[in-house]
């Protein structure tokens, strides 16, 4: 059975599936829960300083798509309201009762360096295993220049790192913003700052929708909205992308990843080890099914990897980075043609009707001996995968890819007027 022990930056853990800084891991009821359930760890809500933040009634926005619950949530809660002696306390305990679970503890207080000289002891006399600097919160905080008004800028990031690193004996992670146009900024900056490690991705600066009859933005707080930080399933193709940039970049390599960012199943886990992330953190998947989910994350991570011959977290983590290039080194030669298994076919025409309307008439439709049938151009099908990705049917349209003669990237393309030996 493969081996889902974890060290990540020196804090280690049973699995690497830890609950993300949310409302899940507010309290002592919640990560206890969370423990006796299956977590290998958790992030302790984000603490600041007292008196604690006041929060809404009226917190969160959903997004739902094609029958799916909770493909996004949108929220609008702050730090933890609760006061920091009282989470102080809680945390101590907990951490006394589960010693080999990783509890890391988040904070955010002002961009002062005395302030955070003040609250990095307090946290330390838990016996916390380390702490993550929210830089990412996209509301609230971030207009009393905190959270993602400090990750968004480079120089912030480094600065508050290296106050934390002079200041603490405990592994620090930064939680990074995906509200940069450049992830690798911040990133980069965390580095130069000493950061024994990066998470990431946390929410995504949105408006989840509009109340039509409130013609108020969601959720509606007394006849008036506001934007939030969105996560959830949506988010996940965000976080794969930035969390790939940070592991192939030259001047990352061996800065532990904790990816975050729309995990909801074993399979998402595993996509974002082989991304290049190291642990892992999950919020909305179990604020929609519960703690419970965590072991089919377990069972399903481990048989996977039993099959595929992965026996620990390490021979898994970065798997697909290689792979991971810029668009000119993609090989243009390549080429796939669709293919249309008549016997699974049930003749809906969504096939016919995307390439028709809104690619390259690349499929022929005609009447067979079921009634409707469709057939593939080969001449004019360009490979796009619309047909398949339309198709209602699993498996009914496959991408056949064509035999290769020779690899041609643009760097080296007769179209490129700056190609290599040109």
């Amino acid at each position: 059975m493969a081996d889902l022990r974890t060290n990540f930056a020196g804090i280690t853990s049973p699995n690497p599936f830890w609950l993300a800084s949310a409302p899940p891991t507010d309290k002592e009821y919640n990560v206890r829960r969370a423990f006796e359930a299956g977590w290998g760890g958790v992030v302790w809500k984000t603490l600041g300083e007292d008196p604690p933040v006041v929060n809404l009634s009226s917190r969160y926005g959903a997004l739902a798509f094609g029958g799916q619950r909770l493909m996004g949530l949108n929220n609008i809660e702050l730090i933890s309201d609760r006061p920091l002696a009282t989470n102080i306390a809680e945390i101590k305990r907990v951490k006394r009762d589960f010693p080999d679970r990783a509890l890391i503890v988040s904070l955010m207080v002002p961009c002062e360096e005395h302030r955070w000289k003040a609250i990095l002891p307090l946290i330390e006399e838990t016996g916390a295993d380390g702490i993550e600097l929210n830089f990412g919160c996209p509301h609230g905080m971030s207009e009393r220049n905190m959270g993602s008004a400090v990750g968004q800028v480079p120089e912030y990031v480094e600065m508050v790192t290296r106050w934390c690193k002079q200041n603490t004996r405990m592994p620090v992670i930064v939680k990074l913003t995906p509200n940069v146009t450049n992830i690798l900024m911040p990133a980069r900056a965390a580095r130069r700052g000493g950061a024994d490690a990066v998470s990431l991705i946390n929410t995504i600066q949105s408006v989840i929708g509009v109340d039509l009859d409130a013609m108020a933005p969601m959720p509606v707080v007394g006849g008036k909205g506001t934007h939030g930080g969105y996560c959830g399933p949506a988010i996940k193709p965000v976080a794969l992308r930035m969390i790939g940039e940070i592991a192939r970049d030259s001047e990352m390599v061996g800065t532990p990843i904790s990816g975050m960012g729309g995990i909801s199943n074993w399979h998402d886990a595993a996509e974002f080890l082989a991304m290049g992330s190291n642990a892992l953190q999950v919020c909305t998947a179990a604020m929609h099914y519960g703690f419970r989910i965590v072991e089919d994350m377990i069972d399903g991570l481990s048989n996977w990897m039993d099959t595929k011959g992965y026996a620990t977290l390490p021979d898994l983590s970065g798997r697909a980075v290689s792979r991971f290039v810029p668009w000119n080194q993609l090989n243009m030669n390549f080429r796939t043609l669709a293919h249309i298994d008549q016997k699974s076919c049930v003749g809906c025409g969504l096939c016919h009707i995307a390439c028709e309307d809104t690619s390259h008439q690349a499929i022929a439709k005609q009447t067979g001996p079921k009634g409707r049938q469709y057939s593939v151009i080969d001449d004019e099908c360009v490979g796009c995968n619309l047909c398949a990705h339309v198709c209602p049917v699993d498996n009914c349209i496959t991408m056949v890819p064509q035999p290769v003669e020779s690899e041609m990237t643009w760097l080296e393309h007769p179209a490129n007027t700056h190609r290599l030996n040109a």
